[in-house]
């Protein structure tokens, strides 16, 4: 038995939400092996402000267009904290509600992480600026030239996610061969007792 065996290719969404620019970034992890397949962003800054139902159905209908041209695994989102406008926070987490239900009504599962904890897995560093995430991902994602910032932290989520799922299947495994070894113990010890 190999307990070094590959895993099948993932595909991860990562997404940025926002009500104004929302960013996305696909990204394919087989092993420790990351490449970049897709990146860009859903725009509602062509609809008035107060029009905010015709905004969410713009994200809404973004995120479902990018998820049927993608097909991804799964997907990551960031977790919205409250800032200083009370108003500005209400407004974003709509967004990432219409953000969230387009995944789920795909059957997508969606994972979620805080801009710390993205920082911290793509930069090392959970006060990294916007352009310290920019040169990361473009360095682990080997890309031409940096992705815009919206974007980029959008793959950095993909990232985080494929580094947490990459740690969760290997405690997994662990855990699965703990069992295994404890299995054959008692088989062990049944069959000594039985003699």
């Amino acid at each position: 038995m190999s307990f070094h065996e590959q895993h099948p290719p993932m595909r991860i969404l990562g997404i940025d939400p926002g009500l104004r620019t929302t960013g996305f970034g696909v990204v394919d992890v087989e092993g420790a092996n990351l490449s970049y397949v897709a990146s860009g962003t859903i725009s509602t800054i062509h609809i008035e402000k107060d029009q905010l139902p015709a905004r969410l159905k713009v994200l809404f209908d973004g995120i479902r267009e990018v998820v049927a041209r993608y097909e991804p695994d799964c997907a990551s989102v960031e977790i919205v904290f409250v800032n200083v406008n009370p108003q500005s926070t209400l407004l974003l987490g709509q967004a990432r509600g219409a953000v969230i239900t387009a995944l789920v009504s795909n059957d997508l599962p969606v994972a979620e992480y805080t801009a710390l904890q993205m920082k911290q897995a793509v930069v090392g560093y959970g006060r990294a600026d916007k352009t310290q995430i920019q040169e990361m991902v473009r360095r682990l994602l080997a890309l031409p030239g940096l992705p815009g910032p919206d974007a980029a932290d959008a793959l950095g989520l993909a990232i985080t996610h494929a580094h947490a799922a990459t740690s969760m299947a290997r405690l997994a495994q662990a855990k699965g061969l703990g069992q295994a070894q404890h299995q054959t113990q008692k088989a062990a010890y049944k069959a000594g007792r039985s003699r």
